[in-house]
């Protein structure tokens, strides 16, 4: 099973984009809505688990705290690498996981497909049927990423969706709708602001937002 690039390309000549970096939830999340298959699996999964005595809430527990501990910084030096290295940046495109390895990350068995924005197109990532996310580079999923309204509208609706999050997209840009799934994982790397030339990684990095790497958002400079 693969993921699935959903295209919505619009040829107007109109250029009205704007770049923010203050992305607001399209939707409230659903947190009250029933389990849905998938998060029955993983819960009926975990209770065998413990029952099989090859895991223990506390392992589990601690598991939930080092994922809480990740931070989007890590993916955003990523992407501060790529800018500042054309040949790294090859390297991510060409090889996300070895590219991130060299960064002692590692994205597990799934497979990181990494992206690249540009003037022509502007790549979004979901998780149509759950909430597939590279938690090692982004930390946890937000909850407007775990949504059932994100994950269903951003792939009919996805300039509305980033018009939601103050993201405008020129008509005349291509929307790349990219859908992850359990053995397959994205990074956008977002497009490099000008007036940044000359910037340390570290600079670079402090303007690059989780939601820039996951497509709602393009990075701008500081106000």
């Amino acid at each position: 099973m693969s993921g699935h690039d959903h295209h919505h390309d619009h040829e107007h000549g109109h250029d009205h984009g704007h770049d923010h970096d203050h992305a607001h939830a399209p939707l409230h999340p659903e947190d009250a809505a029933p389990p849905g298959r998938y998060e029955l699996m993983i819960m009926a999964m975990r209770d065998l688990l413990i029952e099989k005595d090859l895991l223990t809430p506390e392992k589990i527990r601690k598991g939930l705290e080092t994922l809480d501990s990740w931070q989007p910084a890590r993916g955003a030096q990523i992407v501060a690498r790529a800018w500042a290295d054309p040949a790294f940046k090859q390297r991510l495109l060409t090889d996300g996981n070895a590219a991130v390895a060299e960064f002692g990350i590692s994205v597990g068995e799934a497979k990181l497909t990494v992206v690249e924005n540009t003037e022509a197109v502007q790549n979004v990532i979901v998780c149509t049927l759950c909430s597939c996310y590279p938690r090692t580079l982004l930390g946890l999923p937000p909850d407007w990423y775990r949504s059932k309204n994100y994950r269903a509208r951003v792939v009919v609706e996805p300039r509305q969706v980033l018009a939601e999050f103050g993201t405008v997209v020129p008509d005349d840009m291509i929307v790349r709708v990219h859908d992850s799934l359990a053995d397959l994982r994205y990074l956008v790397i977002p497009r490099r602001p000008a007036g940044t030339e000359g910037w340390s990684e570290d600079a670079l990095a402090a303007i690059v937002s989780r939601d820039c790497m996951v497509g709602v958002a393009n990075p701008a400079l500081p106000a």
